[in-house]
């Protein structure tokens, strides 16, 4: 038998055959953790707008009002200080002039009206909201309002876990 120093020509393609499996095999398992970071990163943005607009209510000492929708959401402050949301003469507040959408809208079992933050800070109604986020499994994919807090979870099928 000679000392050969080389790499036969099979060798060689079924190290390449190979590494191209892990490849693809690598490549769908990076878009199903991709789609599940975006979720992550929407549920956490709403998480966000929602403490923010609590905080200003009580900042501010005027009512704020979430308008939750399948596809969007928007913020408004109670200019004309009676109470409710009025469509049309209550104020959106800065960087919601227009409705924020929503990349995975909202599942339908999910809260959708209006969430009303008064000047104390206290949340009504006490609700769910619930991402449709497919085959997807974020951490975060829900948000529970309470009266005095909000918490982001993960839905296990039938309550938002908060995390």
């Amino acid at each position: 038998m000679k000392d050969s120093k080389g790499v036969t020509l099979i060798e060689l393609i079924i190290v390449i055959t190979i590494i191209g499996i892990l490849v693809v095999a690598l490549g769908f398992s990076f878009q199903g953790w991709i789609g599940g970071y975006r979720i992550e990163r929407q549920t956490k943005e709403m998480y966000v707008d929602l403490m923010n607009a609590r905080s200003r209510a009580m900042e501010r000492n005027r009512d704020h009002f979430v308008v939750v929708t399948a596809n969007n959401y928007q913020i408004f402050e109670d200019t004309n200080e009676n109470g409710a949301y009025d469509a049309g003469t209550d104020t959106a507040i800065v960087g919601f002039a227009n409705p924020k959408a929503l990349t995975y809208p909202l599942d339908p079992l999910s809260f959708a009206g209006t969430v009303t933050m008064d000047v104390r800070g206290i949340v009504s109604p006490n609700n769910t909201i619930l991402f449709n986020i497919g085959t997807n499994n974020p951490d975060y994919d829900c948000i529970v309002l309470f009266s005095t807090r909000i918490n982001m979870g993960q839905w296990n099928g039938a309550n938002c876990i908060a995390k």
